[in-house]
């Protein structure tokens, strides 16, 4: 199987547009990687670096850890691409929700040409997104005791204007998110795969090195002491299987539904029947319920937290403490988040009224169902069975690295990577950009990334 994938590979150098593709894609992931290592001016990235590789590394990482996650490491470097990619994610999330609940932006969608305006709109968004993320990261490095717990001293050149540091830095963090969204638009465009979930996958998988450190330490401390033994080292591995292998499963899952089509007449043309099959996806809402859960319980805590350490208050300390990262209330209300974001998605993003009139206007049904209303039942039961059990699976998935981190102080740089969004990111956007690859090979004659010529889980 290894040699088979291995002449895949050298097969896809053979086309000279692919080949162009994937050097391109290459090329401009490196520019992405640039932006979360060059620092912002007036800026001591170098002591934010040293207190994340200390300090949060220590504690787990928390909340720190998750933001980090997400920009690559650009957070704790003080880089110009600090925010990430994620308000862009962020604005074209709402505007989503919004299309999908406001009449006029409904129709638009529809329209020949909405679509290019709807962009521009989340475009529009997200520049207001990285001015209010970006003014809010901004007095968090001004004031760094009260965002990262334990930090001592200042980030700020204080030689620097204030004001002058407040304008600079909020410009920069937007100009950086700004070309990430570019360069991403670039690679769905003239590239290989999702330009967008690359940039964040290549700053996941840029993690790697640390985490491979935290695993080291893990069982080989500097005295040489063994700090996990043998059967964990066993465990983990089976463990990491058994996600990997979950992921690819319910990522690829479907219930194919047979339609049938009716023989009928346009005009004077005589189209036949068919049989086909409409494909429902077990895990319709894909990572966006872990991103949603993640990014609302992110708020309060910070704020309950933040008014215990001003006003004093005792009551919003203990909130805050109940509602820290991985404590049983936060995983609870987490899972619950979960559940309710992926039914939430799927009402939202599935409308099964249209689908159900769309099959009768194209003369369609489904054997044993009656067209129309019935069938729109039907879709809506077999939807609401299917996003139970793709819920479950995501609720499972996105707790099992905060329980290794919290409870089996295993290192959050480790643990990122038996599951949660890491993993569901990663999975995705591989599978995706193996089959556009495989897609220009069999163009051409050649295998795909298996003898049949099929991705592994594909049906």
């Amino acid at each position: 199987m290894f040699g088979n994938i291995y002449n895949t590979f050298v097969n896809c150098f053979k086309i000279p547009e692919l080949k162009s593709r994937i050097l391109f894609t290459l090329l401009i992931l490196i520019v992405c990687r640039l932006t979360a290592i060059i620092r912002i001016p007036g800026l001591d990235g170098a002591a934010l670096t040293l207190y994340f590789d200390s300090v949060a590394a220590k504690s787990g990482g928390g909340l720190l850890g998750m933001a980090s996650q997400f920009t690559g490491g650009a957070l704790e470097h003080c880089a110009i691409g600090a925010l990430g990619i994620m308000p862009y994610i962020s604005a074209t999330i709402i505007i989503q929700l919004l299309t999908a609940v406001i009449p006029t932006l409904s129709k638009l969608a529809r329209e020949e040409g909405g679509r290019t305006q709807i962009i521009k709109y989340g475009r529009y968004l997200t520049v207001l997104l990285c001015l209010g993320w970006g003014a809010a990261t901004t007095m968090g490095w001004e004031n760094p005791a009260s965002v990262f717990p334990g930090f001592s001293g200042k980030l700020v050149d204080p030689g620097m204007s204030i004001w002058w540091y407040r304008i600079q830095t909020i410009l920069i963090l937007t100009t950086g998110t700004m070309l990430l969204m570019w360069l991403g638009e670039q690679i769905t465009e003239r590239g290989i795969g999702n330009g967008i979930s690359l940039v964040i996958t290549v700053g996941i998988v840029a993690r790697l090195p640390q985490a491979g450190l935290g695993l080291w330490d893990m069982f080989f401390t500097k005295g040489g002491d063994q700090q996990f033994h043998l059967g964990t080292a066993i465990i983990l591995l089976g463990l990491l299987a058994v996600v990997i292998g979950g992921v690819i499963a319910i990522t690829q899952a479907q219930r194919k539904v047979p339609v049938q089509y009716a023989q009928r007449a346009v005009g004077r043309k005589m189209y036949s029947g068919g049989t086909s099959f409409m494909p429902l996806k077990v895990n319709y809402a894909g990572v966006m319920p872990v991103i949603f859960a993640s990014s609302i319980l992110m708020l309060p805590q910070m704020v309950f937290k933040w008014l215990g350490t001003s006003n004093n208050l005792k009551f919003f300390r203990e909130v805050a403490i109940a509602l820290d990262y991985g404590s049983p209330l936060y995983l609870t209300i987490y899972g619950l988040m979960i559940l309710f974001f992926s039914y939430f998605w799927v009402a939202t993003q599935f409308n099964e009224l249209q689908i159900a009139d769309d099959l009768k206007k194209n003369g369609g049904y489904i054997p044993g169902v009656r067209p129309g209303q019935a069938t729109s039942g039907f879709l809506h039961n077999s939807m609401s069975r299917l996003t139970l059990a793709g819920a479950v699976f995501l609720t499972v998935i996105a707790v099992i690295p905060i329980v290794m981190s919290r409870m089996m102080q295993v290192p959050q740089s480790v643990s990122q990577f038996f599951g949660g969004t890491s993993m569901l990111i990663m999975v995705g956007v591989l599978l995706d950009t193996m089959r556009q690859m495989e897609s220009h090979l069999l163009m051409r004659h050649y295998d795909g990334f298996l003898k049949k010529g099929r991705v592994r889980g594909r049906f």
